[in-house]
């Protein structure tokens, strides 16, 4: 961890410090409150250890001015002059733990562990705080895949580094799931996982929410923000399709890569982090390089490990664990009996492309299990699109009728969007939309 003294005895300066990185830590060393507020303004720190009695201010005053500055680090009041009173008002005040003076190692060491443990809790609360958020099973990882288990042994094997992770792959096919279980299997699986969506703000709104922001650096910053950056200290930054990253942040991006210094947004003093950063897009990033679209340097700095996650259509294999998976959480969410699918919806399944992925699955068995009647879904309970493959082939006894609408199905599950489907056909979308009704 990276540690604050902030005391106006030199020796206890000195001892401290010493007896810090004896254990392992980083540690820095300040004379007056004033010195530890700047010293917090430029760099992250995870604890501090403050004196409550400096000869020229108070040490609650500075604990006040500590935990508006940085919010997140936790203070550790010591005194020679300890009572219960004075302990229990710094506790009062934001003060994380107690120790009066004169303290021993171990009485540090304790005081260390206790932050660990509390920072590990809270970490594992946000965390199962955001898989409820997302509404979703824990996803299972197994694979009977040879491409995907490739991607997932490359991937386990980079976890235990700090190096930088770039995972590409069509929408939908899993990549923040991925990202998120290399995290846990890294070193720094008790910090924090913080995941910052690139295309859902505006360049201003995302460069604050990266970065952070001081009071009135503009139009309602009515209190200073420490960013995703400072959120994500110590732990993973995942970085979800940050092919839509404006140029304008981007330099500001290679700059954390390159010397882990970052400002807020409104402030010119550096702050550093350490955070360990995986991005993952949908995007070709070469071909955003050539068009101008996305920065040279900051490409290679991602793309140090590339992971390419296959489509669910390649994953035939694992397309019926999957689908139960999905179907036992969202039938106990929705207090349905359906637990099992027909033969002829498994059949329906594997067989369709799976344009949209994991999540089309998803939403494709959360809207079969509310539809559905009995304990078991039916291929007529899935998507009108999600069907068994047809016998129709070309050269058969069959209409153009049958073809025509055969073909637009297919056409239709292999496809992003009506839209492109109509492209391809040569027909204006309205032409396909009463097309599609008629089947």
């Amino acid at each position: 961890m990276r540690i604050l003294v902030v005391d106006d005895e030199k020796n206890i300066q000195r001892t401290m410090t010493l007896a810090l990185e004896s254990m392992g830590h980083e540690s820095m060393a300040a004379q007056t409150g004033a010195c530890a507020i700047e010293e917090l303004k430029e760099a992250q720190y995870d604890v501090v250890f403050l004196d409550l009695n400096l000869s020229q201010e108070s040490g609650l005053d500075v604990l006040q001015d500590i935990l508006r500055v940085s919010p997140r680090t936790e203070v550790v009041i010591f005194t020679a002059f300890a009572s219960i009173d004075t302990a229990v008002e710094a506790m009062r005040r934001g003060a994380f733990d107690y120790l009066p003076k004169p303290f021993t190692p171990d009485q540090i060491r304790q005081a260390l562990a206790h932050v660990e443990r509390t920072r590990r809790l809270e970490n594992r609360v946000a965390e199962l705080e955001s898989r409820v958020a997302s509404e979703g099973p824990e996803m299972d990882l197994r694979t009977g895949n040879d491409s995907m288990q490739k991607v997932l042994d490359m991937a386990f094997k980079a976890a235990n580094s700090d190096t930088t992770i770039l995972l590409l792959g069509e929408n939908g096919t899993g990549k923040s799931v991925l990202a998120r279980a290399i995290h846990q299997r890294s070193p720094r699986r008790d910090a924090a996982f913080v995941t910052v969506s690139c295309p859902s703000l505006s360049r201003e709104l995302l460069e604050s929410e990266l970065f952070g922001h001081v009071k009135g650096a503009f139009t309602g910053a009515h209190a200073d923000t420490k960013g995703k950056v400072a959120a994500a200290d110590g732990g993973t930054l995942f970085l979800d399709e940050i092919g839509e990253l404006p140029l304008e942040i981007q330099a500001r991006l290679l700059r954390l890569l390159q010397e882990r210094e970052y400002e807020r947004v409104g402030e010119t003093k550096p702050r550093r982090a350490n955070v360990r950063i995986i991005s993952a897009t949908n995007r070709d990033l070469s071909a955003a390089v050539q068009e101008g679209k996305f920065r040279e340097d900051l490409y290679y700095r991602l793309n140090v490990i590339s992971l390419k996650l296959p489509p669910l259509r390649h994953r035939v294999q694992d397309i019926k664990r999957l689908a139960l998976l999905h179907l036992q959480f969202t039938a106990s969410h929705a207090g349905k009996q359906a637990q099992v699918f027909s033969e002829e919806a498994l059949a329906a399944m594997e067989t369709y492309a799976w344009p949209g992925n994991l999540r089309e699955l998803r939403n494709v068995i959360e809207r079969a299990v509310i539809l559905s009647d009995g304990a078991m879904i039916e291929a007529t309970d899935l998507s009108d699109i999600v069907q068994p493959a047809s016998e129709i082939r070309l050269g058969g006894r069959f209409s153009l009728e049958k073809i025509e609408a055969e073909h637009i199905r297919r056409l239709i599950s292999n496809t992003g969007t009506l839209e492109e489907v109509a492209n391809i056909l040569g027909i204006d979308p309205a032409t396909l939309y009463r097309k599609r009704k008629r089947f």
